[in-house]
């Protein structure tokens, strides 16, 4: 498969649970997806609220040809700044994850290292108002490799199967 082929099935993926904007994704990416989640806990009746949670996740897609480590800290820095700023904190704020998928047809042995190391972690008044944790996986074509951090290993299963 070729890279649009692979960009165009992890977009159909996501397109499940995701909303998918292709028309005016923000630079440097080609699409980004948003997920919002709400969930309400009461008792017998909604006017006795237990609790409530809100969850978030913002996915950034990029494409490259070749991939460096300089274009890969790029997209890093990118993805979550712009994920990290539409983040709310609030009383019912559980959490706001930022996801960055990167295809490429080849990816240097830099790029490949500093994807396991980037790590980004954000808590919102001490976790009282949620966090914010950053996956990110690299698919490298040329070699069928995947390149993740720790917090992006489940989504090596889900390209692997790509």
């Amino acid at each position: 498969m070729n890279r649009e082929e692979v960009f165009e099935k992890a977009l159909r993926s996501y397109s499940a649970y995701y909303d998918i904007n292709r028309e005016t994704p923000e630079a440097p990416f080609q699409a980004e997806a948003a997920f919002h989640s709400h969930s309400d806990a009461y008792f017998l009746v909604k006017s006795a609220t237990l609790g409530e949670a809100e969850s978030h996740e913002y996915v950034f897609f990029a494409s490259s040809e070749n991939l460096d480590a300089s274009l890969l800290a790029d997209l890093d820095h990118a993805a979550w700044e712009k994920g990290i700023s539409r983040v709310k904190p609030h009383a019912n704020h559980r959490n706001t994850d930022v996801t960055l998928i990167v295809i490429a047809d080849s990816v240097t042995e830099e790029a490949g290292k500093l994807a396991r190391a980037l790590k980004h972690y954000k808590s919102y008044r001490m976790s009282l108002q949620g966090f914010s944790h950053y996956h990110l996986i690299v698919v490298d074509l040329s070699s069928g490799k995947t390149f993740c951090n720790r917090q992006g290993r489940s989504l090596r299963k889900i390209f692997n199967k790509l």
